[in-house]
């Protein structure tokens, strides 16, 4: 079957008339609302925009002469984390490699962990009548996005499952592999472990910190508040934390839950000479990981994995593929390098 073939034609989208009906206004200044039109009364302004909410409406805005047959543009969306972090960027370019193959155009955007700018986005990419969108998701509400899918918009979500919308979800096995880096410092002797991960509010950092505790718990190892540090977003953020806490606590051990947190880590190590003390695991890979002294130790996430198989999800939905939708899990590996196998004497 090609990629374009047999698809599901979408049901028919309310129009602008419809909004204009609901909103008790004429087409044209529903028209000059979507074009920001600076002169539209704010009270018609947001008639418009409660009536084209309501019924779902997103104005089209691809030109007809490009739009293929079935109502296809031949476009998808793609909205990640940060497109610069690497992550995201492997992501990004394993959606492209597969799409770009189908003749398909992606669109994609950072969202930077914040709802609205997930909603702004998303709704800019639905008026340009994308067939399908891969989200990282930041909200944890995507009732916006019923109506669309009920249009036939086709969508797959990516690291953090949709709520209450039920779609397609692809994950990193976090929790598990979590607890067997943390296994893996505590096999090696080491039994202070500190932890520094990202918001505790995200599902992956939820599910990291989680794993960490498990592997903790299974040779009764406790977890120490003054040894844990969430809400680091940047590696400055947390080369600041790792300084303190290990000036403070003096742990003999590092689990650190995302890329650019490992980052500081290293930093903050190296900065305090405890680089061939202190050891450390962190979760995915890291640029230049095993060029420094000593190479970072790492389990490692597979995005080009994790791109490619959304991508090919998504247009399994887009051609017709009308199966329950499921959370596909994908393996980890630990890649050993030297900073998780620093022999333990005493603790620093």
């Amino acid at each position: 079957m090609s990629d374009h073939a047999d698809a599901v034609e979408r049901r028919d989208r309310p129009t602008m008339r419809d909004v204009a009906a609901l909103a008790g206004v004429g087409i044209k200044t529903v028209s000059r609302v979507f074009n920001d039109v600076p002169t539209v009364a704010p009270d018609l302004v947001q008639r418009v925009r409660a009536a084209s909410d309501k019924l779902g409406y997103r104005p089209n805005l691809t030109a007809a002469s490009l739009r293929r047959s079935g109502g296809r543009t031949n476009t998808i969306g793609l909205l990640l984390e940060d497109v610069s972090n690497p992550y995201s960027s492997s992501v990004h370019r394993a959606v492209e490699d597969y799409a770009r193959y189908r003749n398909v155009l992606v669109l994609a955007g950072s969202l930077d962990e914040d709802p609205d700018r997930e909603r702004e986005l998303t709704r800019t990419l639905l008026g340009r009548r994308v067939d399908g969108v891969i989200i990282m998701p930041v909200s944890d509400d995507h009732r916006y996005l019923v109506a669309e899918q009920q249009a036939g918009v086709s969508f797959v979500f990516i690291d953090r499952p949709p709520s209450p919308l039920l779609a397609d979800v692809v994950v990193s096995d976090n929790r598990g592999g979590a607890r067997t880096a943390v296994q893996h410092l505590l096999d090696g002797g080491r039994r202070v472990v500190a932890y520094l991960g990202d918001d505790v509010g995200i599902y992956t950092a939820q599910q990291r910190f989680a794993g960490f505790r498990d592997a903790l718990a299974e040779v009764g190892a406790d977890c120490r508040p003054e040894l844990v540090r969430h809400g680091l977003r940047t590696a400055r953020q947390a080369r600041d934390a790792a300084r303190e806490i290990l000036t403070s606590a003096a742990p003999d051990a590092i689990f650190s839950s995302q890329n650019l947190v490992t980052i500081g880590v290293v930093e903050a190590l190296h900065e305090l000479g405890l680089h061939h003390t202190v050891a450390l695991v962190g979760f995915d890979d890291v640029p230049l990981a095993d060029v420094v002294e000593p190479g970072v130790t790492v389990m490692a996430q597979d995005p080009a994995a994790v791109g490619t198989e959304a991508a090919r999800l998504l247009f399994e939905r887009m051609n017709g593929d009308n199966s329950p939708p499921a959370i596909h899990t994908l393996p980890t590996r630990l890649i050993v390098r030297g900073s998780g196998e620093l022999p333990w004497l005493a603790t620093p």
